[in-house]
């Protein structure tokens, strides 16, 4: 597997990136902002990653998706992981991420890769047009991690 930048268009993402954020408005209100990271394998697209600076020192990992064959086997992380080694090069310090409160393996997943539970952004998915569940739980807040740079991910605090 390899991660690389996509330089051209992005519109043939956003249904991959949609898989992570049921908000199609929301996704392309973004679709074009920032850097975004695909993982390969041979041809075959297994995931993406959509990063968009903050400010000088805090770049948001905005969106996440894996197709459902590449969940589970670290490609996920392998991104992350790839995303903290390009921003840290590029000087960032902190990478931010959120998700909503009914996203309980994201909630654990996020954790798994070194980030820590930062502040709650109440009815954050409010102004979805339809609700969102999750686990038979409505997502209502977005729930947001932060993760210094310059640390390792496994390391304890």
């Amino acid at each position: 597997m390899r991660v690389e930048e996509v330089t051209g268009p992005r519109e043939a993402y956003l249904p991959l990136l949609k898989l992570a954020d049921e908000g199609e408005a929301a996704v392309r209100n973004y679709l074009h902002d920032g850097r975004l990271y695909v993982a390969r394998s041979g041809g075959e697209v297994l995931g993406a990653a959509l990063y968009v600076p903050v400010d000088e020192e805090t770049v948001e990992l905005k969106n996440i998706a894996l197709h459902e064959e590449a969940r589970g086997v670290g490609t996920g992380r392998a991104l992350i992981e790839d995303g903290i080694v390009r921003y840290t090069e590029m000087g960032f310090r902190r990478m931010i991420v959120g998700t909503a409160n009914s996203s309980i393996g994201n909630l654990s997943f996020y954790q798994k890769c070194g980030f820590r539970m930062s502040h709650i952004r109440r009815g954050f998915f409010l102004s979805y047009p339809e609700p969102i569940w999750e686990n038979g739980i409505r997502a209502f807040d977005m729930v947001m991690f932060e993760r210094e740079l310059h640390k390792s991910g496994l390391e304890e605090e």
